[in-house]
């Protein structure tokens, strides 16, 4: 059963988060419908595609569903994209730095005329009767890389970014603190530096955000949304804490 995040006037926000199975990283699919039109949000790989497309159908029509959505290209983001293909009519929306690299996903030819570059500075996408912004999150972690703003829903679908490993991904975090040992090794690693999070901190806090939900654990509300913004403002990470120790040949 997927997580309602957001239902009022037409408009549903839904999360997946139990379909990667136990030997792969737990990974969350979100559906985004308006009206009679639909969008999916980082739909996963082969693990993820037969529940999801099964649980999409309880909600949403496949055959309408006009927009997949891809923050990067990693395989947990869009590696069942040939499936996606062949079974909705959606066009995919990925940075113009992968446009060229999602069709190896595919069969030769599959996604001709289908995939639509997101450049640099971002894009509003419509969907329904308004739009979902991409919103620049290059090196966060991808070089190419995009979150998802609703303005309807304020939910910033964050991809990478906020992440918590372990835990209940459907209980949201309201207390950043307690969730921090979750949070900080994985932040430290895949994020490239503290100059890009100061860079983002400062776009974000143009936006009112409910929630942000990542791509992985559990999503960011209430207070955590602000004590989030401000902690990786400060955060050493990536390049910041790479040394000479870290580039030696193998003993």
């Amino acid at each position: 059963m997927p997580t309602v995040l957001f239902d009022r006037d037409g408009h549903r926000c839904l999360m997946f988060s139990d379909l990667s199975g136990d030997h792969a990283v737990q990974a969350n699919q979100f559906l985004v419908v308006d009206g009679d039109t639909g969008a999916l949000i980082d739909p996963g790989g082969n693990l993820a595609y037969n529940e999801l497309y099964i649980g999409m159908t309880r909600h949403f029509a496949p055959a309408r569903l006009a927009t997949i959505l891809a923050s990067h290209a990693d395989p947990d983001i869009i590696a069942a994209l040939d499936r996606w293909m062949t079974a909705t009519p959606a066009q995919v929306y990925i940075s113009d730095l992968w446009v060229r690299f999602a069709p190896h996903f595919c069969k030769p030819g599959k996604t001709e005329g289908r995939i639509t570059g997101i450049p640099d500075a971002g894009l509003k996408i419509p969907v329904g009767r308004d739009s979902l912004w991409a919103l620049p999150a290059h090196f966060l972690h991808a070089e190419g890389n995009f979150q998802f703003w609703d303005p309807v829903s304020r939910i910033l679908f964050s991809g990478d970014l906020g992440v918590s490993l372990g835990g209940d991904p459907t209980q949201p975090i309201e207390s950043l603190a307690a969730a921090l040992p979750r949070m900080e090794p994985f932040h430290r690693r895949y994020m490239a530096s503290g100059r890009i999070l100061k860079l983002w901190a400062r776009m974000a806090r143009q936006l009112p955000i409910a929630m942000i939900v990542p791509q992985h654990g559990a999503p960011l509300s209430g207070a955590a949304v602000g004590e989030f913004i401000a902690w990786v403002e400060t955060l050493d990470c990536g390049i910041d804490l790479m040394t000479e120790q870290h580039y030696q040949l193998p003993g």
